[in-house]
């Protein structure tokens, strides 16, 4: 009884109906055949090409709820609201956050922390400022190398970093067979670990000293750093 006055609804309502929504619901009501027609073992099942193009049909002609016979119209509803999520979700794939650190600016925060053993988040974060680096300081201090140890300088990374400026000078003593003293200087270019000058003498003093280092380091080539080491 309640089917049948459905039906009449349906067909007193059918002259107000436009030519596009009555169409829509025949399409909507031809594809439940279809889907009843490969009934198996007496339970309709519905592929994902049926629901997409029932969720399609519903978004451009919402009354083909009416014509829902083997599901429920919150069913539509529902399928088209997770569609809507599921769609808007991929379109908004990988723009969530800040913009993801190419692994070169990796490998130059761990570099820059490993070289320079006293800085930190902060003073990393603002030397990649100036070269032009837009980056937040928390992103720094994830990638920055994590020290158990104090953060004291080791000679190997003095070396390593100021290594073009640095020479050494070696100041011995040598007896003869007379049992006189020759005094020897010997400077060395730390980088290029190339003999710069090489001197002996008798008589040493401070000028002279000075006056060698002066010949050994002309102004264009001199050294900001000298290691001396003295031994008798």
């Amino acid at each position: 009884m309640i089917t049948l006055i459905h039906l009449l609804l349906a067909l007193l309502g059918t002259p107000f109906r436009s030519k596009s929504g009555l169409e829509a619901e025949n399409a909507a009501l031809r594809r439940q055949i279809i889907v009843l027609r490969r009934k198996l073992r007496g339970r309709v099942r519905l592929s994902n090409g049926d629901g997409f193009f029932l969720v399609w049909l519903y978004r451009l002609f919402p009354s083909i709820s009416r014509a829902m016979l083997i599901i429920r119209p919150d069913t539509l509803v529902r399928w088209h609201r997770a569609g809507f999520r599921r769609y808007w979700r991929w379109k908004s794939r990988g723009c969530v956050g800040r913009p993801r650190i190419d692994r070169d600016l990796r490998a130059l925060i761990r570099r820059m922390s490993v070289e320079n053993l006293l800085w930190r988040a902060p003073r990393i974060h603002g030397e990649l400022l100036k070269r032009g680096f837009d980056l937040a300081q928390s992103a720094v201090a994830r990638y920055i190398v994590k020290r158990r140890g104090p953060p004291s300088q080791i000679w190997r990374t003095f070396l390593r970093n100021h290594a073009p400026d640095i020479a050494a000078d070696h100041l011995f003593v040598v007896p003869t067979i007379s049992f006189r003293l020759l005094y020897d200087l010997v400077v060395i270019r730390i980088a290029r670990r190339n003999l710069v000058w090489v001197n002996v003498t008798a008589h040493l003093s401070a000028e002279r000293v000075a006056r060698h280092l002066t010949e050994a380091f002309p102004w264009q080539a001199r050294s900001r750093c000298h290691l001396w080491k003295r031994r008798s």
